[in-house]
Order: C-alpha cells, then sequence, then structure tokens
C-alpha cells in the first residue's frame, strides 16, 4: 500500500508560482510512473502532468504545457509540480497519482491517489 501526500497548495494571484510536492510513503516509488491531475468545480478530473519512473519520458497536457514542470526524486521518494504563470482558470484541487497502468492520460489508469490540495488563482 502506498500513501501519498501532496503540500504547497494556496492562493496565488495571476501570474504567479506555486511549487507542489506530493510524498509517498509505504512503498517506494522509484518504479512507478507518477502523474498530476486537477479537478475544478463541477468539472472532471482531468490531467496534467507525468512522468515516467526514470523521469526520462514527460507528458503535459496542452493548457499547462509550457508553464507547468513536473520532476521526481526517486531518492526523496517525491513528485513535484512547478506551476509558473498561473491563470484563474489553473484553480481546481491537484491530486497525484501513482502506479500507472494504462494510459497516463486517463485517471483510471493510476491505483494510488493523494487527498489533493487546492490552487486557487485569483485575477
Amino acid at each position: 500500500q502506498v500513501q501519498l501526500v501532496e503540500s504547497g497548495g494556496g492562493l496565488v494571484q495571476a501570474g504567479g508560482s506555486l511549487r507542489l510536492s506530493c510524498a509517498a510513503s509505504g512503498r517506494t516509488l522509484s518504479n512507478s510512473d507518477l502523474g498530476w491531475f486537477r479537478q475544478a468545480p463541477g468539472k472532471e478530473r482531468e490531467f496534467a502532468a507525468a512522468i515516467t519512473w526514470s523521469g526520462r519520458n514527460i507528458y503535459y497536457a496542452d493548457s499547462v504545457k509550457g508553464r507547468f514542470i513536473i520532476s521526481r526524486d526517486n531518492m526523496k521518494n517525491t513528485v513535484s509540480l512547478q506551476m509558473n504563470s498561473l491563470k484563474p482558470e489553473d484553480t481546481a484541487v491537484y491530486y497525484c497519482a501513482a502506479n500507472l497502468r494504462g494510459d497516463y492520460r486517463d485517471a483510471r489508469s493510476y491505483k494510488y491517489w493523494g487527498q489533493g490540495t487546492q490552487v486557487t488563482v485569483s485575477s
């Protein structure tokens, strides 16, 4: 069993930056592909970014490409999401996910989820 805990969310003005972190316990994530998803009120959970176990392959949703950067530290068992040039439409609860089996863009492909951290971007 893996427990994931996100942190780093908060309130920021448009154009600002935030760095989200996700720490894992219970099992190493070093051999797991990882993802970040987000869910805005009244909307479905959507893919934001993903990174393979080695860090060699990285994927972004078009909506965040060029602004967000996903990274991982297998020694510390963490995955991070650096969010720059934030927009009001980035407001959502952000979740990290682990143990990918299938399409990295599909939330159903991940077995483990954190509880989420709120990101609010004011205009």
